[in-house]
């Protein structure tokens, strides 16, 4: 299945460089861009690569379906190097690694014996997308939060992020904990408390189960955001709440870090849904932003491949082509086809039914 990725593989512009892998997995979803010698970027998607629970067997399966979807769109390039950002690993040194990357380094090594393999953490690929090769601040604000000082090359500082229960101040588990919490304690005024047992019928024991035995606490608590953000405008509750969640990210974490001398760059999709609330709360502190992203792609795509940005190029390829001439309108179609090719033609099948 292609989509729009956070897992991203391509190949350097010039032919006798092979392709550089450059994934950014999560446990449940891992999403690919791979951009052959001609530098023209392909999105595909596959299951995640859960680097604490997965198998070797599971990992291989997962590895074996993005190969089949690449060599789909002629990419058959050798691998020269692989770039894999997944949370919780601690950056390889060297030659050595980690723990937690073992069982998937033996099928990535079996798929790709001359490839040097990098293993790193979904913070150092936040800190690349945003900050490039310059010293800042990069802070994850998604359905969890974290952040970091990054000096061009390393994490120079990272303050903990605590996890939903410990910290997560700015994320979206965290907006989804504070107002479950009021909710169970009848501190959620009307109509808003109404309206959520309605639509949602929870009740003390199933909240318990889900955030105390549930699989995925911290997502079990995210998913109450979109319908939360809905009432922003309308209720003085929930704007109080919001504007509070984002004010503690700055008051807790981000005054660690010298604001005042680094731009401060934002990845996740939380925060980037919510960034005009994000940029009001930050006023006070004098924070400049250099970027707000939903994901690292583009970034890590810039950063791994120097000036040239190749999703911009495919996404001009593709205005060039059909005559679109809306930037975002084109690159919403090469993301959703999967390559520049696909995009065309489905573009090409519609004109022609038409």
């Amino acid at each position: 299945m292609r989509y729009r990725s956070r897992f991203i593989i391509f190949a350097d512009n010039l032919s006798y460089f092979g392709m550089i892998l450059i994934i950014e997995s999560g446990a449940t979803k891992a999403d690919w861009c791979a951009v052959a010698g001609d530098g023209i970027p392909v999105f595909i998607k596959t299951g995640g690569i859960n680097l604490a629970t997965m198998s070797e067997e599971v990992n291989e399966t997962t590895v074996n379906q993005a190969l089949a979807e690449l060599e789909a769109e002629d990419l058959r390039e050798k691998v020269d190097r692989i770039h894999f950002y997944a949370a919780g690993l601690v950056s390889s040194e060297g030659d050595e690694v980690p723990e937690l990357a073992r069982e998937l380094d033996k099928v990535l090594k079996a798929h790709f014996p001359d490839a040097v393999i990098e293993y790193a953490s979904d913070l150092l690929a936040a800190a690349r997308a945003v900050c490039g090769h310059k010293p800042g601040i990069a802070a994850i604000l998604g359905t969890g939060s974290n952040s970091c000082l990054y000096d061009g090359v390393r994490i120079v500082k990272n303050i903990r992020s605590g996890g939903f229960i410990l910290g997560d101040e700015g994320g979206g588990a965290r907006l989804g904990k504070l107002f479950m919490s009021d909710f169970l304690k009848g501190l959620v005024p009307e109509p808003v408390a109404g309206e959520f047992a309605r639509d949602f019928k929870v009740d003390y024991m199933t909240v318990v189960a889900n955030v105390y035995r549930g699989g995925a606490p911290a997502g079990y608590l995210g998913s109450f955001v979109p319908w939360i953000m809905e009432r922003y405008p309308s209720s003085e509750y929930v704007k109080s709440l919001v504007d509070g969640n984002f004010r503690n990210f700055f008051e807790r974490v981000l005054k660690q870090y010298d604001i005042q001398r680094h731009p401060v760059g934002v990845v996740g999709g939380f925060g980037y849904a919510h960034r005009e609330i994000l940029l009001k709360v930050a006023e006070p502190y004098g924070v400049q932003f250099s970027t707000i992203i939903p994901s690292p792609l583009e970034g890590l795509v810039r950063y791994h491949c120097g000036e040239e940005d190749l999703v911009e190029k495919g996404t001009k390829m593709i205005m060039e082509a059909t005559g679109i001439e809306d930037f975002g309108q084109a690159r919403s179609l090469l993301y959703s086809c999967g390559s520049v090719r696909s995009a065309i033609a489905s573009l090409q099948a519609r004109t022609s039914i038409a």
